[in-house]
């Protein structure tokens, strides 16, 4: 009979140990409780309670969490109420303040949060609340991080997620953003009319420098063709009086051909002959000539 007793203690004990075995998976933590008061948090790994006196108060998890908040009505300096809704990120650091810190934190820190938002909001006007998201958002969460410390809760990031103006003021700034791009659309019309005007006025200069290019080339050109056609005549006439030369030409040649030049002159169709001043001259000149025929039939012909 002692031996069935003894099997059945074992078996219960056995129980009793597999019952109060946890294991605490990663990224999460759990407060331990012995009659009572708090004995030490268990992390990560494998642990054992004890029966009927150790008790887990709390199971958290340590991952980084986000809480969005339903709009909450503000008002700013200029008494304009509109709604702000927040999105909360945020992470359990001490899960023994977090437990023992305060009654509720998520309910605690969504409170918080309005009430920072509404004190932020109240010391700026409408302009600045829609211009300012990042100062917004900056100063909660420096204000909420430092409040909830005693929490054991850090707030990583605040996001101001839509802000939420009165219909009237809603549609005057629709209104204001109408007109601004109407403002926007005609600024970029005159800049395109603008841009073609100078782009007509530039196409027109490149127009003319070109034309008076052009001219000035022509004219280049028509300069260096007349110089040309002189350097050719002076040319010409130097190889004729170079040849002339060569010849040996005396001034009786000279005279006859001005006088066969004068010969043609007489029979052409003009009614005024020019008689040059050396005419008294001519006498001399046929005498020339006769010698030269004279010549020209004494010497023998060559076979």
């Amino acid at each position: 009979m002692s031996v069935y007793v003894i099997v059945v203690i074992i078996v219960i004990v056995m129980i009793l140990v597999i019952a109060n075995i946890r294991i605490i998976p990663q990224s999460q933590a759990a407060v331990l409780e012995r009659l009572g008061a708090y004995i030490s948090t268990w992390n990560t790994g494998l642990h054992v309670k004890v029966p009927f006196i150790d008790r887990v108060a709390n199971r958290m998890s340590l991952k980084e969490k986000v809480l969005d908040f339903p709009p909450q009505p503000v008002i700013t300096k200029d008494n304009v109420t509109m709604m702000i809704d927040t999105v909360i990120y945020f992470q359990i650091t001490d899960p023994k303040l977090y437990t023992y810190g305060v009654e509720n934190p998520i309910s605690a820190l969504e409170n918080l949060s309005a009430t920072t938002l509404r004190n932020i909001i109240g010391d700026l006007e409408l302009d600045e609340t829609l211009t300012s998201r990042d100062v917004i958002n900056t100063k909660m969460r420096s204000i909420l991080d430092e409040a909830t410390d005693p929490w054991g809760i850090k707030v990583n990031r605040v996001e101001v997620k839509n802000i939420i103006p009165p219909e009237a003021i809603k549609e005057a700034m629709e209104k204001q953003m109408r007109a601004e791009r109407e403002r926007r659309q005609q600024i970029l019309i005159a800049e395109g009319q603008k841009q073609s005007a100078i782009l007509v006025a530039e196409g027109q200069k490149q127009s003319v420098i070109l034309a008076a290019e052009a001219q000035k080339e022509a004219a280049i050109q028509k300069a260096e063709g007349e110089a040309q056609a002189i350097i050719e005549v002076q040319k010409a006439t130097a190889q004729g009086l170079q040849m002339i030369k060569d010849v040996a030409a005396d001034e009786a040649l000279i005279r006859l051909r001005s006088l066969e030049a004068f010969e043609k002159a007489a029979n052409g169709q003009a009614t005024k002959i020019i008689i040059p001043s050396d005419i008294q001259n001519l006498a001399g000149i046929v005498t020339s000539v006769v010698e030269i025929a004279k010549d020209t039939k004494s010497a023998p012909v060559k076979k």
